[in-house]
């Protein structure tokens, strides 16, 4: 009995490509026409290096091979496969004549998803490959769900930052006003000048530093005997002519 076809809005691009792999024509042609009957396109192979090649230029949905194949082995074909970053996420179904238990282990550690052990009707191998690409699907979707999450975690936190940035600004700016003043919160000492002797008359204070906490003050002079203007720094105490 011919299997349902596969929902059309489930591969929203293309139909999935299968990649069968097989020494043996009538077992290609077999497996190939129960699936293209449920709406898979299939390529063909029948050894190991024709199908290293399709599969790394026609980048096919899944990948269904024997295990005794010309040239590259379908174990290392698994292999290769597998090492590669454009073929690693590739489902990979083996149907084997070899059952014994270390032929199946050998397959399952060179990368396979799925062992079936010939004789396998198409039905099993349909099963298989429906199974696996559901969940090929269903990780590209959580993943794509993840991706799409976090790159809006990172925006988010982005805007917090950005908006904290502007707050903090907009804090410092309100809670330290600088400005010039003639009355300034520490009073201008009594200076005489540097170079005459003659006393300094205060004219004006400018109030500057980062913040309220970091305040900064400067008291400008003249001195009386005409040597100049002076500018005394209140942290420092240090005073230095400016004209």
């Amino acid at each position: 009995m011919c299997p349902a076809p596969l929902p059309l809005q489930t591969w929203p691009q293309q139909l999935p490509l299968t990649l069968l792999v097989d020494r043996d024509a009538d077992t290609r042609r077999m497996y190939a026409e129960y699936l293209q009957l449920s709406h898979y396109r299939i390529e063909e192979a029948e050894d190991g290096r024709e199908a290293l090649a399709k599969a790394l230029s026609r980048h096919p949905d899944i990948v269904i091979t024997e295990t005794r194949l010309p040239g590259i082995s379908g174990f290392e074909l698994c292999g290769l496969l597998r090492r590669d970053a454009q073929t690693r996420h590739i489902p990979i179904v083996v149907v084997t004549g070899d059952g014994l238990d270390v032929d199946l282990t050998r397959a399952r550690t060179a990368g396979a998803d799925a062992v079936l052990v010939k004789p396998c009707l198409p039905e099993r191998l349909f099963g298989e490959v429906r199974r696996l690409l559901d969940q090929a699907a269903d990780l590209r979707a959580r993943t794509s769900l993840l991706t799409d999450q976090m790159a809006e975690e990172v925006n988010s936190r982005r805007l917090i930052e950005r908006s904290q940035a502007q707050q903090r600004r907009m804090m410092l700016s309100r809670s330290h006003d600088r400005h010039e003043t003639v009355q300034p919160p520490l009073a201008p000492p009594p200076l005489v000048c540097p170079e005459c002797d003659q006393p300094l008359y205060y004219r004006r204070s400018q109030i500057g530093g980062v913040s309220a906490r970091n305040s900064e003050q400067w008291d400008y002079f003249e001195c009386s005997g005409g040597c100049g203007e002076f500018q005394y720094r209140q942290r420092t105490r240090k005073l230095r002519k400016t004209t």
